[in-house]
């Protein structure tokens, strides 16, 4: 409203500068006469750079918003084949009941496109989608529908995922060098300046929709509201992300598939699938064993069977033992301690191994981090360019990670008093590192 008025504002001032400028032309003062035409002319630059364009992309989201988008059904293709058909005979006949017959056929299709408009206009959703989920697993989801109306209802309502096009190119500005006479060999330019290039670029993919199903609603209530419940399911890890929603419906004469689309922003990060991999069992056993330090102290392991000292427990009593040497036998456990471990994902350059044998390295990583996490262990984690030391972050990293041509962090280890679990694809025989004593290398590409 402020820039409208302000708009406005300049316009009145340049209008008014116009005026006076003539009544100035035909008093002969030129000078005058100059001065208040320039300020017209900038005055009317100054609104039409800063405030027309500012008023015309709030009109145009504004018509957007409400902007549906047209496709014809199967139903509705049959359906215009025969108002064709009609009409081309009403034509060469001359018969105004096949003239009325078309006027009818066609004012169905009105009556369609005003009552479907009508209740997509009025509907609104909401989108109740968790952030994270895993891979192979199904996900709680729900979609809610409400009609705004107060009398009118809606019938077969769907809601599906915004149709997208191909990777859009974009125009962008370069940094580059402007030189004369142009380099060449024997002869250098006398000028470089540094210059600006506008150069046509290919946009990244977007990430893949979360919606991939149509959910269908069959009748809304007016001032209700109707709500799905999904059990969403990805096989893939990564990043999923929807800008908008769609509200399609094909009521009441199915001859057109109106959508709607409502700006609605929902990204979902899927983790890794957790699998229990031959390697996983393979490893497992080397696991257990770590975690457990066979020292006196309280535990679930038998340590020793001694002899019963006066201040020990009766509940520990060997009886068995005892009753076979005639001497009273105290059992003592093995002590578990903290268990303190790093895990360590070594990220491939491009090239260094298949797309499968990746996916199954980055499962594996996810499934151990995963169960060493529900086991209670002291767990940390290291792999190239990891922000943050914790599980959560570990498998956001695995779920968006790709090969990259960075160096090897095995041998950026920092040290510590703990048992390294290294994940990697390099060759055996290559790896020369100080925590080689203490870790247990899984060679991924053997």
């Amino acid at each position: 409203m402020i820039r409208a008025l302000i708009a406005l504002l300049g316009l009145a001032l340049a209008f008014a500068a116009a005026v006076l400028s003539s009544v100035a032309r035909e008093s002969g003062n030129l000078f005058a006469t100059a001065i208040l035409a320039s300020s017209a002319l900038l005055l009317s630059a100054v609104v039409a750079v800063t405030t027309i364009p500012y008023l015309a992309r709030r009109v145009l989201a504004s018509r957007v918003r409400y902007a549906l988008e047209y496709q014809i059904t199967k139903e509705g293709a049959i359906y215009f084949a025969f108002v064709l058909v009609v009409a081309i005979a009403a034509l060469n006949t001359g018969n105004n009941l096949l003239f009325l017959i078309v006027s009818v056929l066609l004012g169905a299709v009105v009556v369609s496109g005003v009552a479907s408009a009508a209740q997509l206009r009025v509907l609104e959703i909401a989108a109740h989608i968790p952030e994270q989920a895993f891979a192979g697993t199904e996900l709680p989801a729900q979609i809610i529908v409400r009609n705004q109306s107060s009398w009118l209802p809606a019938f077969s309502i769907s809601v599906v995922s915004p149709k997208r096009s191909g990777n859009a190119k974009s125009w962008t500005w370069e940094p580059t060098v402007f030189q004369f006479p142009r380099e060449a060999p024997g002869r250098k330019p006398w000028l470089r300046v540094r210059d600006l290039r506008l150069r046509r670029s290919q946009a990244p993919p977007p990430a893949p929709p979360i919606l991939a199903q149509p959910v269908y609603f069959p009748y809304i209530n007016p001032k209700g509201s109707a709500r799905a419940e999904l059990a969403l399911r990805f096989d893939q890890r990564g990043r999923y992300a929807q800008n908008a929603f769609g509200i399609a419906t094909r009521f009441p004469f199915s001859f057109l598939m109106k959508t709607r689309n409502v700006p609605l922003s929902r990204e979902l990060i899927v983790y890794p699938r957790l699998e229990r991999s031959e390697q996983f069992h393979e490893v497992l056993p080397l696991l257990t064993g770590e975690f457990e330090h066979h020292m006196r102290g309280r535990g679930h392991d038998l340590y020793l069977i001694r002899d019963y000292q006066p201040n020990d427990s009766a509940r520990h009593v060997d009886w068995k033992s005892s009753a076979k040497t005639g001497v009273l036998k105290i059992r003592e456990f093995a002590r578990e301690e903290e268990r303190r471990m790093r895990l360590v994902f070594d990220n491939p350059a491009p090239g260094d191994t298949t797309a499968e044998s990746y996916e199954k390295g980055i499962s594996l990583a996810a499934s151990l981090a995963w169960y060493l996490t529900q086991e209670n262990a002291a767990l940390s984690f290291a792999a190239q360019g990891l922000p943050e030391n914790t599980i959560w972050a570990f498998l956001h990293y695995l779920a968006l990670a790709q090969p990259a041509a960075d160096p090897s962090i095995i041998d950026s280890l920092p040290p510590a008093e703990v048992f390294n679990l290294v994940l990697t694809w390099q060759p055996r025989g290559t790896i020369v590192t100080s925590v080689w004593q203490s870790s247990y290398v899984l060679f991924l590409n053997e």
